[in-house]
């Protein structure tokens, strides 16, 4: 026998399938009391007990009508009562009814007749109480129009996560009726969306009850199959009065136009923060090979996977650019830098660096060069591939690694086309835009200046360079008591060339006069004072002159040109009388090592600096020396002990200590002397001359004793 436990029939299944309370009809607590031909209650529910408050003990067998209605209502009901038994119909409405408490409430009534197999009739009465109805029906009145309404996509499932309820903004947001709907899950009616993560989440909220907010999804809908929509989702569990889980609610918003609006200023960002990453990675220094590896670094972190840097050999002659026109023969390139974004073969198929490679006019790169406009190229074909790569063995590679789009953008800068900046995707799924072309054309022609100003720049630091090793000395000619080493090296950036001089002058007697100076600043006119000095010293030895007054000579010289200030160390030796005479103008000091002793800073009048004008007190001293063979004297300009990060005193100290060896030749110490004291990216040229007694034929006046003797 079935008791009063509710049940409920699945679909499709067999049987019955008990249903837990909590439902509508649960919630209105609908009372049904059943009465006889004479109006006594023969059947009475336990919600009219809750309803009316009479128990059934108290109310089976009453006159309904004496019991529940007030005196003033007895003759309607009695009439109404009359007309439902006699087969009027039901009668439906609001009456008031007593309850046992005394007080009067409004309830909610459909009577109807019931006829038994025997012919004997009834009166059935439903009845709820009055303002739960009338709250349920404002519930409904809301909901219905606004799910029907609502600008939102709205969908009801049940615990198997099937749809059982989707409104038509969702019909539009999928391009799919209701009824495609009705009955499937996520997986089935939408596989064209990231259905396991949809599911995951309806799954996760149906078990916690915590709702999810603004989920956010992309993808493609038969509503508009050809463009990617953005969506945002929000899961909700669904239970009812009673608490029972019965499904999960999901409302979805179409947000492809902030999603659209957030990406391209999320791009804009990205771009913007890519060129301010330019201006301070790219040009970094006036070397030109240099500036291209940064141009290439750059873009392949946010714009590339894989770019080339190629510039017109006409660019590195230091010549007059020669961009070749369009439909012209062949053009030289040099490829200056490689780059990817990851390790990848595709590297391969572009020009290694360094090499000068000829390509005719069909050529993307030459093109892109001699039109002086953007190549682009959004989707490649296996045609496109072959004028990108270097020959067919590179253009398969190219195919076989995915290389998919490309983009050239010319270098530019004042108006000359220098070269171009090749780009590629092969990872990066999206094809190059017009977006791209702008971006990389804003980086390109940044790049380019800084690559002019390198070439400029080179140019003419291989003028002054070639400039100041012309006006160098040649090897230093033997003299009389002397071996002589030198050493001269230019700065390691082009920026550092400048006046630094040594020289060796042979003078009457057997006399030699030694020279080292440094004239301050770089380029060419420095190389081309020094020139000047240089001259000038030697023609001013030839007079025989004391140190200091030829220190003198070149103060006054100096003074007259365009505001140079030089120094210089000027000495002179006598082999005869093994005597070295020694004056400075503002310069480091000499070395003096002698046989079997310590090397030791000489201690002189270190004078102020040629071209000073003396600063009302030009007056230079000469320091007289007695040399023996073995001893040696030092001569150099301060780029071999200057540095930025390291105290002077520290650095002459390891000066001494390297000029230790006496087992050393000269020409060895020179070399020591460069690989410990001079870093590679040294910002100064540095002069050295070593100056080596050896024996010599005595001569009357010779004084073997070592001293020191001033004179002005």
């Amino acid at each position: 026998m079935v008791t009063s436990e509710a049940f409920r029939a699945e679909p499709g299944s067999v049987g019955v399938v008990p249903s837990e309370p909590g439902g509508l009809l649960d919630v209105l607590s609908v009372a049904a009391v059943v009465l006889d031909t004479r109006g006594r209650i023969t059947l009475w529910s336990p919600q009219a007990q809750e309803l009316f408050g009479w128990s059934a003990k108290d109310a089976l067998g009453s006159h309904a009508a004496e019991l529940l209605v007030a005196r003033e209502y007895v003759d309607l009901v009695v009439e109404l009562f009359a007309k439902v038994m006699a087969g009027g119909g039901a009668w439906a409405g609001v009456f008031p009814v007593r309850h046992k408490d005394g007080s009067t409430r409004l309830v909610e009534f459909r009577n109807m007749r019931l006829q038994d197999e025997r012919g004997g009739v009834y009166a059935l009465g439903i009845a709820c109480d009055e303002a739960v109805l009338r709250g349920v029906e404002r519930d409904l009145a809301l909901s219905v129009p606004l799910v029907a309404q609502s600008p939102l996509g709205l969908a009801v499932l049940d615990t198997d996560l099937r749809y059982v309820l989707v409104n038509p903004t969702l019909e539009r947001i999928n391009g799919m009726s209701a009824e495609q709907h009705l009955g499937r899950t996520p997986r089935e009616a939408l596989p064209f969306l990231d259905t396991d993560v949809i599911e995951a989440s309806m799954r996760r909220v149906l078990d916690t009850g915590v709702p999810l907010l603004d989920q956010y999804g992309i993808g493609r809908t038969p509503a508009d199959p050809g463009q990617d929509h953005a969506w945002s989702g929000s899961y909700y569990r669904l239970e009812d009065p009673g608490g029972r889980v019965i499904g999960v609610a999901l409302s979805v918003v179409d947000v492809t136009d902030s999603y659209r609006a957030a990406r391209e200023a999320a791009e804009a960002r990205r771009r913007l923060d890519l060129i301010a990453r330019a201006s301070v990675t790219v040009g970094t220094t006036l070397d030109l090979e240099r500036t291209a590896r940064e141009l290439a670094d750059l873009v392949v972190t946010d714009l590339a996977d894989v770019a080339s840097v190629d510039v017109l050999d006409s660019v590195l002659e230091g010549s007059a650019i020669t961009a070749p026109g369009p439909g012209t023969g062949q053009t030289l390139f040099m490829a200056l830098a490689v780059a990817a974004s990851y390790e990848t073969d595709v590297v391969r198929a572009a020009d290694p660096v360094g090499r000068r490679t000829s390509y005719p006019a069909e050529r993307l790169v030459t093109r892109c060069v001699s039109t002086g406009r953007p190549v682009l190229v959004s989707h490649l074909t296996a045609p496109d591939l072959a004028r990108i790569a270097r020959d067919g063995a590179a253009a398969a590679l190219l195919t076989r690694e995915g290389t998919h789009s490309y983009l050239a953008v010319p270098l530019t800068a004042r108006g000359q086309v220098l070269g171009a900046l090749g780009l590629l995707r092969t990872r990066n799924p999206l094809p190059f835009d017009h977006d791209d072309v702008i971006l990389a054309g804003e980086l390109a022609t940044r790049a380019a200046i800084a690559i002019d100003n390198a070439r400029w720049y080179q140019h003419a630091a291989d003028t002054a360079l070639t400039l100041q090793r012309h006006l160098l000395p040649h090897p230093p000619p033997q003299v009389a008591g002397l071996q002589i080493a030198y050493r001269y090296q230019p700065a390691a950036a082009a920026s550092g060339i400048g006046g630094d001089w040594f020289d060796a002058i042979p003078q009457p007697m057997d006399k030699t006069a030694l020279v080292v100076g440094d004239v301050m600043g770089h380029g060419v006119h420095a190389a081309a004072t020094m020139g000047q000095l240089r001259t000038a010293t030697r023609t001013l030895a030839d007079l025989g002159l004391d140190p200091a007054q030829v220190l003198r000579h070149l103060d006054h010289i100096t003074a007259e040109l365009d505001q140079p200030i030089a120094t210089c160390v000027y000495a002179t030796w006598d082999p005869h009388r093994s005597r070295c005479r020694v004056a400075l103008a503002g310069h480091p000091p000499p070395v003096i090592v002698r046989s079997g002793h310590s090397p030791e800073l000489l201690e002189l009048p270190v004078g102020v600096p040629l071209g000073t004008g003396g600063l009302g007190r030009a007056d230079f001293e000469t320091t007289a020396l007695d040399l023996i063979p073995g001893d040696r004297l030092v001569l150099y300009t301060d780029g071999l002990v200057e540095t930025r990060d390291e105290p002077l005193d520290d650095r002459l100290d390891l000066l001494l200590s390297l000029l230790a060896d006496p087992g050393l030749s000269p020409e060895a110490t020179c070399g020591r002397l460069l690989a410990s004291l001079r870093h590679p990216d040294a910002d100064d040229d540095v002069a050295l001359v070593i100056a080596h007694v050896r024996p010599h034929p005595p001569h009357d006046g010779a004084s073997p004793a070592p001293r020191h003797t001033h004179h002005r």
